[in-house]
């Protein structure tokens, strides 16, 4: 497993991917953490999550993780299923912190939910990761909303680990879709081709 976590943060997320398997909830890690795992280490916070989770299902995850080692607020939970927005599972012992973000019904995150690929975190211990085009598209969508020059490293450090394995129609398609085109075109002018793996010999 690549990426920079603390023992505190990998623990965490095994707990809590296993869980959520354990559930047959659809899930997948994103943000920081999944863009770790494919391209250049830094230190990352929280976990991020994508979780598919209906009104039907609360009562189960809620009591999936009711226990003096967490805390989960049954009305947080709730709202955040109804407007598809996002939620907190804490972690007092040791600080930790997942970001729960319930999936909007949009072809994206559907596109997203259907590219997931599945991850050894640990001994026999494996969790769902959205793709590397994923993950840079949707860094590309937050750089639009904050403009935070994180999310360029952290997509830039991906094109140069993941390489020609990067599906670039894929990537161009959902640029496209999502209207970030003057960031992305931005990125591959100064990185390619060397971020795409595909220098001239």
């Amino acid at each position: 497993m690549n990426g920079t976590f603390s023992d505190e943060q990998h623990d965490l997320l095994e707990l809590v991917a296993n869980r959520l398997t354990h559930l047959q909830i659809r899930y997948f890690v994103t943000g920081s953490q999944a863009s770790t795992i494919y391209g250049e280490p830094r230190f990352t916070l929280d976990i991020d999550i994508v979780i598919e989770l209906s009104d039907s299902e609360i009562p189960a995850f809620m009591d999936a993780f009711n226990s003096e080692d967490f805390y989960l607020s049954h009305s947080a939970v709730q709202d955040a299923v109804q407007r598809r927005e996002m939620f907190n599972l804490l972690h007092p012992s040791t600080g930790g912190k997942v970001d729960f973000v319930v999936a909007k019904d949009s072809d994206f995150d559907r596109s997203r939910m259907q590219r997931t690929r599945q991850i050894l975190i640990g001994a026999n211990i494996t969790a769902e990761f959205a793709s590397p085009e994923d993950v840079i598209l949707k860094k590309l969508d937050w750089y639009r909303r904050d403009k935070s020059d994180r999310h360029i490293r952290d997509i830039v450090g991906v094109l140069k680990v993941q390489g020609s394995k990067i599906d670039k129609h894929y990537l161009q398609q959902w640029v496209n879709e999502l209207k970030v085109s003057s960031v992305w075109d931005i990125i591959v002018n100064a990185y390619s081709p060397a971020a795409f793996g595909t220098e001239e010999q």
